[in-house]
């Protein structure tokens, strides 16, 4: 089955972010649960999350033109930032509402339902993750990649929740559903600094994956073994959005006409975006024994050919 269009499972995740909430306010309604409270308080965080990243990849969607000569690819980036700090925000209210359930303890009614609806909600947001993660490596969705990892951590909190409730079930010991409650917050937490982060890096022009920068290298290494006199360098990559990347200098003997070099770049940038389909190359072109220096920089204003 082929990988649904991010934009589709996005507008999926909001009509199951809405289904969560009531499934999961349902519980924490039945049970007065604090850990069923902090997993619905997450699933809000799942709705917002879902419609910030769907309005990210509609802009990321957009063609090039005059104020974004590259596109738009980077937007995405936003979208998990954005839901970074919205789970953070969720971990600590989390955590405010555990740490006063902790010191007045209260008791938990109607398990059975609550369980059951939690379980049910559980379920909705585990199939969904799994659809968003393929297909996010398909479509290379930084946006649909980050709101799949954050259901996938609300899977496991939800199972948190759970056992926190059997546990108090088995025991009687009623702290025991508002201590796993803020372990289900720092958990929360962990994962909002880890889609931040992500976010950062992706805004500051981070490489290629490690497979991509392999798959380059092999490209230029092929015409570097069938072309005499041939050399590249100065490769560098970056990925923006679903777009990625690679700049380098290809030298070539200085005795060659303009046309058998032209003819000669055009077939490695088609190498280079059969090895890693959606690539833009920048390749500059020099003769043998001259280089481009830069400044570490790489000012384009700085930049200037020496033999």
């Amino acid at each position: 089955m082929k990988p649904l269009p991010p934009r589709t499972l996005l507008w999926i995740s909001v009509g199951v972010a809405f289904a969560t909430i009531g499934l999961k306010g349902a519980a924490w309604y039945l049970t007065g649960s604090v850990g069923l409270l902090s997993d619905a308080l997450e699933s809000f965080v799942n709705l917002a999350g879902a419609i910030f990243a769907l309005m990210m990849v509609t802009v990321a969607e957009r063609p090039a033109d005059g104020d974004h000569p590259f596109g738009h690819h980077k937007a995405e980036y936003f979208s998990s930032g954005f839901e970074g700090i919205l789970v953070l925000g969720a971990a600590l209210a989390i955590l405010w509402a555990s740490v006063h359930r902790l010191m007045l303890p209260a008791p938990i009614e109607q398990l059975g339902w609550g369980l059951a609806l939690s379980v049910a909600s559980s379920a909705l947001n585990g199939l969904l993750a799994w659809m968003m993660l393929r297909s996010a490596r398909a479509h290379r969705s930084v946006a649909l990649e980050g709101d799949a990892r954050h259901l996938i951590t609300d899977v496991w909190t939800s199972a948190g929740v759970v056992a926190g409730i059997l546990g108090v079930m088995a025991t009687g010991w009623l702290w025991l559903d508002p201590v796993v409650a803020i372990a289900v917050a720092l958990n929360i937490a962990r994962e909002g600094g880890r889609l931040v982060w992500r976010a950062s890096q992706g805004l500051m022009d981070e490489a290629v994956e490690p497979e991509e920068r392999a798959a380059i290298d092999a490209a230029l290494a092929d015409f570097t073994r069938r072309q005499p006199g041939v050399r590249f360098d100065h490769v560098a990559t970056r990925r923006a959005g679903r777009r990625r990347h690679v700049s380098l200098h290809l030298h070539v003997p200085g005795d060659w006409s303009l046309a058998r070099a032209a003819r000669l770049r055009a077939a490695v940038e088609q190498a280079l975006v059969d090895a890693v389909p959606g690539l833009r190359a920048t390749i500059e072109l020099l003769p043998t024994g001259m280089e481009a220096v830069a400044t570490p920089m790489e000012d384009d204003e700085t930049r200037s050919l020496h033999p």
